[in-house]
């Protein structure tokens, strides 16, 4: 039998059949797929097939060739990936200036992974119910350094509806998936799309401005002829290893760039005539995005670039 992973619990898949019929899997042996090292072989968004066992449960027994996948490094085995979800047709980010804080560094991260796969992405700045005037000049100012380089933008409120009916609009016919820090309001907005799907959400914890892991699993749920994955929340996001020219080329406005440097295999950091660094002192590349390229690109979290309040 054949089906779709909606669902997953570490060891327990919910596959649901052409039928509709939803059967609970798991894996037979050691199942690993080829050329990827991971801690979840398989994910929410796969096409897998699988045996009926008598007591109606049911063993997967192979996967088909993903489109793509959304990974990040594994926080305890640094060499291992976690994948997030597969096959997916565009990702939704959610981002907060505040309860709990998204910072550049993450987003510009995040950003690199879905380019990887070339996946469309779009920035939810939610919670504009929240800001102060001076904050909304903040999301108004990174909404615009974003939607510059080519990303889709929607401000977000669940508790006004604002911004709802846009994030319906694109969802449509489509598998996509929403991620960001936990508390950033991924189930919220899920919810206010489709009241129906009652998922739980989470509060903010006073003590230490983090939300609570209400998502302890990837699911999908069907929506508007499409899926919609709703995701654990994400403190950290981790890259895999991508060489040093595949970076350049995951950022979209150093990418137009990059033929127009003295040097084919300018890194873009050092080397005379650099049409990116160039462009970095016209103001046509944000200093933000290229500090976090380069951070990036040396592997060095500290010195990712961060939005400030002024």
């Amino acid at each position: 039998m054949k089906g779709l992973v909606i669902k997953s619990t570490g060891s327990w898949y919910s596959v649901i059949t052409t039928d509709k019929e939803i059967v609970e899997c798991r894996l037979r042996g050691q199942f690993r797929i080829k050329g990827i090292k991971n801690t979840n072989p398989i994910i929410v968004g796969d096409r897998v097939e699988f045996d009926k066992e008598e007591d109606g449960s049911g063993v997967i027994t192979s996967i088909e060739k993903r489109k793509n996948y959304i990974e990040r490094k594994s926080t305890n085995l640094s060499k291992i990936s976690h994948l997030i979800a597969a096959n997916i047709d565009t990702i939704f980010l959610v981002v907060t200036l505040k309860h709990p804080r998204t910072s550049l560094g993450f987003v510009d991260r995040f950003l690199v992974a879905a380019e990887s796969f070339r996946i469309p992405a779009c920035l939810i700045f939610n919670k504009i119910d929240l800001y102060n005037e001076e904050e909304l000049k903040v999301i108004e100012e990174f909404s615009k350094l974003y939607s510059k380089i080519g990303y889709d933008i929607i401000h977000s409120s669940v508790v006004n509806g604002k911004g709802i009916d846009k994030i319906r609009k694109k969802i449509k016919k489509k598998v996509c998936l929403f991620s960001g820090h936990s508390g950033a309001g991924k189930s919220a907005i899920i919810t206010a799309i489709d009241p129906a799907l009652n998922l739980r959400i989470g509060e903010i914890s006073r003590v230490h401005n983090k939300g609570t892991h209400t998502t302890t699993f990837a699911e999908m749920f069907p929506l508007y002829d499409g899926y919609m994955v709703d995701t654990p929340g994400i403190k950290e996001f981790g890259l895999i290893q991508y060489s040093k020219q595949e970076i350049r080329d995951y950022f979209p406005e150093i990418r137009k760039f990059n033929n127009c440097c003295k040097f084919d295999d300018c890194s873009h950091t050092h080397e005379p005539h650099c049409a990116v660094r160039q462009a970095v002192e016209n103001g046509e590349i944000a200093i933000s995005r290229y500090m976090n390229y380069l951070a990036i690109l040396n592997d060095d979290d500290m010195q990712l670039a961060d939005w400030q309040l002024r």
